[in-house]
């Protein structure tokens, strides 16, 4: 029995509605916003239209271009390592061991945390006096490192926050997705005289290939919106080494008070975001023709 199309939509449509409501209206106030002079504070009916001159100001700026560089450069490099050590240890935890429950809850916690306390908590584990990460050098004899006063070591240190903070993410995503594998597949491809490296990378991981690319994209469109553990751990700095582009955003309205130039960076990032979740749903996925 098949069911009927105002079934269905009566039950999708107030979350469409909700989610048309918490995300069309953002953006849609983010273009009208682009096209204005403003400053918080100040009544809306004193901004003065400017039309395009928020974009030109924003793209004739190397600041931006910077910022976007040091965005891709990031979340490349965090969401490739997250990749890698979500779905390396969803496939070492994916049959049952001892301990268990303690192992996935210890994974899942990080992800648990606050950004703020995050970025705290970093901050001070990379402490150049004080800190553990130097304390733990130390105990191997290699001398303390200005981790936040560095320019390579800073990004190096954004990076090691938010891998360590979403690698759980994926983790418990690919979890899940393996526990989905029908087991008559895999027994098929051993009698078959598949080996392990066969196994996992001809046949279990393209079955779950969907939610790969369902879970790069959401930590591509997260890696390019974070926000909160870099604005603690670095506030872009120093110079503006790890200024990324949400952080040049919040620096450009809050800071600079020039929400239309703000506004026009956040058009960027969004075309940004929506092209590369675009490419990565149509490299993986699975209903696409196979021709």
């Amino acid at each position: 029995m098949r069911t009927s199309r105002w079934t269905i939509a009566l039950y999708v449509g107030p979350a469409v509605l909700v989610m048309a409501a918490a995300c069309l209206y953002p953006v849609l106030t983010a273009f009208q916003l682009a096209g204005y002079k403003w400053e918080m504070g100040t009544p809306w009916s004193s901004a003065q239209w400017v039309g395009l001159q928020n974009f030109i100001s924003a793209f004739s700026n190397e600041q931006v271009w910077s910022s976007l560089r040091i965005t891709l450069l990031f979340a490349g490099i965090c969401v490739t390592l997250e990749m890698i050590l979500g779905i390396a240890l969803a496939l070492s935890l994916e049959h049952p061991v001892r301990g268990m429950s303690i192992f996935r809850t210890i994974f899942i916690l990080p992800m648990m945390i606050a950004p703020i306390a995050v970025g705290l908590a970093w901050r001070y584990m990379f402490d150049a006096q004080f800190g553990l990460i130097n304390a733990l050098l130390g105990l191997v004899g290699i001398e303390a490192m200005t981790w936040l006063a560095d320019p390579t070591l800073a990004f190096i240190a954004i990076v090691i926050a938010d891998v360590w903070q979403w690698t759980p993410f994926v983790f418990i995503m690919m979890l899940a997705a393996l526990a989905s594998v029908d087991s008559a597949v895999m027994e098929a491809s051993r009698i078959d005289g598949a080996n392990w490296f066969q196994q996992i990378f001809l046949v279990k991981l393209p079955m779950i290939m969907h939610v790969i690319a369902i879970t790069l994209m959401m930590r591509l469109i997260d890696a390019f919106r974070v926000l909160e553990v870099i604005y603690v751990l670095t506030f872009g700095g120093p110079g503006n080494s790890t200024e990324i582009l949400a952080v040049h955003i919040y620096k450009t309205a809050f800071v600079g008070q020039q929400m239309g130039v703000a506004a026009a960076v956040s058009v960027l990032l969004l075309v940004v975001v929506v092209t590369l979740s675009w490419a990565a749903l149509r490299l993986s996925n699975p209903m696409k023709d196979s021709r």
